[in-house]
């Protein structure tokens, strides 16, 4: 099979993790900041322990054939740090990260023939250092290029679904309508029982409308009813699910509300689209 290195293992770089270890016969790498003990996901079809070499130190790299990106976004330059040893045999890059701007976030060191955007749609939680729950299916939307059906046979045999798309800028875009409302979570420390609450929904789909209108603008194709779409997908979650930006909110960590409700801000600006749900949700993550 593969030599399959993943640079970040927390929620999301947990259960790529654990789907690359139920395909079976890969040679599984972890890139951490700091040791983690034996990798437990568990999943709704049961636990996965995941055998992997773990490494904290670039310097500790060597050559695979497959680096999966899955730090935060606002992380670029320390995750590129493990691409000279990791990338030496020409490995191309996954990023599997939150927003619209993955070749743009790591052009400054990985060519455009080798790096390949991932969106990704995965509930899950970090529960612990080394413990991540998944609560439901993988899907994950990739460019259809060269690279595209090799990253897909990564995950043969496993329970995930990859999708090869010839419009990815919808497909990113349509993500970003689903995560811009998420950053209401975040400011109000509370998960997702809070969108059914009754005065929320307007300003979710007010939001969402704010985000479908810029992903328009740059070339996204977003139906009319995608923010009563959103806003009835949030509804029928589990009361207690947390997403990401609460959950690094609550441990006191960096939130990616740049790389979400920013990049929609950025991009109504240049195209003249008032955003400002967006302008508000953004400028108040950033201050606390």
């Amino acid at each position: 099979m593969a030599r399959v290195a993943v640079v970040g293992v927390g929620a999301i770089g947990g259960a790529l993790a654990s789907l690359l270890e139920t395909a079976g016969g890969h040679e599984i790498t972890l890139c951490t900041r700091r040791p983690l003990q034996a990798l437990v996901v568990t999943t709704p079809e049961g636990v996965v322990r995941v055998r992997a070499r773990n490494l904290t130190n670039p310097a500790q790299a060597e050559a695979v054939d497959w680096v999966l990106v899955a730090t935060k976004t606002y992380d670029a330059a320390g995750t590129a740090t493990w691409f000279p040893a990791l990338c030496a045999g020409g490995a191309p890059v996954a990023v599997l990260q939150n927003g619209v701007e993955h070749r743009e976030r790591f052009s400054p060191w990985v060519n455009a023939d080798r790096l390949l955007p991932v969106v990704i749609d995965c509930p899950t939680e970090r529960t612990g250092d080394a413990t991540v729950n998944v609560r439901g299916a993988t899907l994950m939307k990739v460019e259809d290029c060269a690279l595209a059906n090799d990253f897909a046979m990564l995950f043969q045999g496993s329970l995930a679904k990859v999708e090869l798309v010839e419009d990815f800028t919808t497909a990113a875009w349509w993500k970003l309508c689903i995560n811009s409302a998420g950053a209401l979570n975040a400011l109000a420390l509370k998960p997702a029982g809070i969108f059914r609450d009754e005065a929320i929904g307007p300003v979710v789909e007010e939001m969402v409308a704010e985000c479908v209108a810029v992903g328009r603008a740059e070339g996204a194709n977003l139906d009319d009813s995608m923010p009563e779409f959103v806003l009835n997908m949030y509804r029928k979650q589990p009361a207690d699910s947390v997403n990401s930006l609460l959950a690094d909110r609550l441990a006191g960590r960096q939130m990616e509300s740049d790389a979400r409700n920013g990049a929609i801000v950025r991009a109504g600006l240049k195209h003249g689209i008032p955003t400002p749900l967006n302008s508000m949700a953004l400028a108040l993550l950033q201050a606390v």
